[in-house]
C-alpha cells in the first residue's frame, strides 16, 4: 500500500464545513491510482474558527470512506513542521509527502533564505526517517497580502526561487523530490474565499497541482479531471 501524507498550513488542514484539497486528492487517487493507497498522518481534525483551535470533525459532505489523516496546522509552516516530520513519517510509515508550506513562515517568522534553510532541514529529517520517501512540494501561492505589501511579495518570489533550487539540489533517485505548480488559472480572487484559503475550485486546483506533478514525473495515476479546473 502506498501511503500519502499531506503536510501543510491552514490551506491544507482546512476549517469546519470544508472538503479540503486533501479530499479532492483522495477522490482523484481513488479513481485513477491502480493500487491500494491511504492518506496518513498523526492528525485528523479541521480548524474550528469559533473555538480558535483544530478541534472540528465537521467536514463537508465527504464520502465516509475518506481517510482524514494529515499533518497540517493552522498557522504552522516549515519552521513548525520540521521538528515533527521525522516522527510523523516513522509512525505513519509515509511513502509520499504532499507538502504545501511557507506562507506562514514568510508572513510572520522567517525571511526567504531562512525559510529555504528550514525546508532543507525538513527534507533531511524526512529522509532520516525513511530514506526512500518521495516528496512533492508546492511553491507558495501569493495571497491577498502580496497585492498591497511589496516587501512581502518580494520575499514570496525570492523563496519560490530558492525552493526550486533546493528541490533541484536535493533531488535524488532513491528519494525523489518534485516541485509542483498550481495550475496557471489559479486566481486568489476566484479560487479562495478570503484571498488566502481555497474554496471548492481552489481545492481542486491545488490537488491538480500535486496530481499532475506525480503523473508527469512518476506516471502515478492519471491527469486530473474536473470541470472546475
Amino acid at each position: 500500500m502506498l501511503r500519502f501524507m499531506p503536510v501543510g498550513d491552514s490551506m491544507t488542514i482546512g476549517s469546519a464545513g470544508e472538503h479540503t484539497w486533501r479530499y479532492r486528492m483522495w477522490q482523484h487517487l481513488r479513481d485513477t491510482y491502480g493500487g491500494p493507497f491511504a492518506l496518513v498522518g498523526p492528525r485528523e481534525t479541521l480548524y474550528d474558527k469559533a473555538a480558535d483551535a483544530p478541534t472540528s470533525y465537521e467536514y463537508a459532505d465527504c464520502d465516509p470512506a475518506f481517510p482524514r489523516a494529515h499533518l497540517a496546522g493552522w498557522g504552522e509552516g516549515w519552521l513548525h513542521m520540521g521538528p515533527l516530520i521525522g516522527e510523523a513519517v516513522r509512525s505513519c510509515r509515509a511513502d509520499v509527502l504532499l507538502v504545501s508550506l511557507g506562507l506562514i513562515d514568510l508572513g510572520f517568522y522567517t525571511n526567504a533564505e531562512q525559510t529555504a534553510d528550514n525546508a532543507r532541514d525538513f527534507v533531511a529529517a524526512a529522509r532520516a526517517a525513511n530514506p526512500r520517501v518521495r516528496m512533492v512540494v508546492m511553491p507558495v501561492i501569493p495571497n491577498v497580502r502580496a497585492e498591497s505589501d511589496a516587501p512581502f511579495a518580494a520575499e514570496v518570489a525570492r523563496f519560490n526561487e530558492l525552493l526550486a533550487k533546493t528541490v533541484a539540489d536535493l533531488d535524488e533517485p532513491r528519494s525523489p523530490l518534485l516541485l509542483a505548480s498550481p495550475p496557471p488559472s489559479y486566481d486568489i480572487h476566484l479560487d479562495t474565499y478570503d484571498g488566502t484559503h481555497p474554496n471548492a475550485t481552489g481545492e481542486h486546483k491545488i490537488a491538480q497541482g500535486f496530481a499532475e506533478a506525480m503523473y508527469q514525473a512518476w506516471d502515478l495515476g492519471e491527469p486530473y479531471e474536473d470541470d472546475s479546473v
